[in-house]
């Protein structure tokens, strides 16, 4: 069988696991460091009333077995308060210059919450502070209201910010401790394609099916792929 990071086209016989696959392609385009942001992912999401809406976030882990991808965002976020209304997501990577695309669909649940707090860890103080300054997608009056709100809450987690918002006065590192109101979210993937660009619009396209049954708060148990092939 080929391998998935260079393939120019699917095998003969699909993969029987195609996150494998998508995990070598993504781990190639950020080796290679293709564009800005490897890991972006166009999100899509739907209200309560079916209106769809979508935003690029970061793939932050990608988890070929048993399935999963993780973000992180504001739990009180547009996107989140559509996956409390209805989980189902679906997700799209795309790399111009690779000539490939997946595409992704499936239920979104929490992570747990020792999993958000260790990445927490892992940002910088800035995208640490962010997380408690901004009230992700509520109305805004201006752009000096959101500065002032970073400085006011800054200061009540102990925190004297310089005049250019870039650092912080005093020289101790700060320990900011993950606000409840964030954290990641497990994209557990039900459908995915695989798509490879091909002479004269002659593209390579496989797509897997599997069944996702609740186990837990943050797991599923999932049954094996089912793949076929796709005309262009």
């Amino acid at each position: 069988m080929s391998n998935p990071k260079y393939a120019d086209r699917l095998p003969d016989e699909l993969p029987a696991d195609p996150m494998h696959w998508a995990d070598a392609w993504i781990k190639e385009a950020t080796a290679s460091e293709i564009q800005r942001n490897p890991n972006s992912m166009t999100l899509v999401t739907v209200d309560a009333d079916a209106n769809p809406s979508a935003r690029v976030v970061l793939c932050k882990e990608f988890i070929p077995d048993p399935g999963y991808l993780v973000f992180y965002t504001n739990y009180n976020s547009r996107k989140v308060k559509d996956l409390e209304q209805c989980a189902k997501v679906a997700a799209v990577f795309h790399w111009d210059a690779l000539g490939r695309q997946i595409r992704i669909e499936g239920l979104a649940v929490r992570s747990p919450e020792a999993e958000s707090d260790a990445y927490f860890t892992t940002r910088d103080w800035g995208s640490q502070l962010g997380a408690w300054g901004s009230d992700q997608s509520e109305v805004l009056a201006s752009r000096e209201d959101l500065i002032v709100q970073l400085r006011e809450r800054a200061a009540r987690l102990g925190l004297s910010l310089s005049d250019d918002l870039l650092s912080l006065r005093g020289t101790e590192q700060p320990t900011i401790e993950r606000p409840p109101h964030w954290g990641g979210i497990r994209f557990w993937a039900s459908a995915i394609e695989l798509w490879i660009e091909g002479k004269d619009r002659i593209h390579d396209r496989g797509a897997w099916k599997r069944e996702l049954i609740r186990a837990s708060e943050h797991t599923f148990n999932v049954t094996p792929w089912v793949g076929t092939r796709l005309q262009p």
